[in-house]
């Protein structure tokens, strides 16, 4: 029997989503990010249009070994992460990794509905790769920065903080910066 098999990011989504689709779904959920840079090094490669060097968490190897048994059975696949930069980014993941041989689709939603759930399946639409790579600039970012700070911070204030993200505080470096040199 082939299925559809829909993917979202949460779990408690997931038994919901399945309640509504019927038989004719499967819905599982990636329970967030399958992928990440590496906790070790920089992981971007700076020389090469700052190239960030993905790789499977030890969570996400489960997850994808799951669904690529629930694949089997898949005719098509939903992906139905969030709408918001980090579920484009998720889905993108679960496209490259999972590598689906069958049609691949984009759902997505603004409620957890009958009606809102059987109209994002008659309406999918691609990945946003432009939202794709709005949160691979922010990791990146993130990594940049964040990972050369971190250790200055660790010496100076207090061992095991962080950074964090600094997507905004770079930016806004690099806009002052483009700001004086085209003056």
């Amino acid at each position: 029997m082939t299925a559809n098999l829909v993917i979202v990011e949460s779990p408690a989504k997931a038994k919901t989503i399945a309640q509504f689709l019927g038989s004719e779904y499967i819905v599982r959920a990636s329970v967030g990010h399958i992928a990440d840079l590496p906790s070790k090094g920089l992981a971007v490669d700076v020389d090469n249009d700052f190239k960030a060097a993905y790789e499977l968490t030890d969570r996400g190897r489960q997850v994808i070994k799951d669904l690529k048994a629930d694949l089997k059975n898949a005719s098509v696949v939903y992906l139905a992460t969030d709408e918001d930069r980090e579920g484009e980014a998720i889905s993108a993941h679960l496209r490259e990794y999972l590598n689906p041989k069958c049609d691949v689709h984009r759902m997505v939603f603004h409620e957890i509905t009958k009606s809102a759930i059987a109209e994002a399946v008659a309406h999918p639409r691609t990945i946003n790769m432009g939202l794709v790579d709005a949160a691979e600039t922010r990791r990146v970012l993130d990594r940049l920065y964040g990972y050369e700070v971190s250790p200055v911070l660790w010496r100076r204030v207090n061992r095991g903080l962080s950074a964090g993200r600094v997507q905004s505080p770079a930016l806004r470096l690099i806009v002052e910066l483009i700001g004086r040199v085209h003056v």
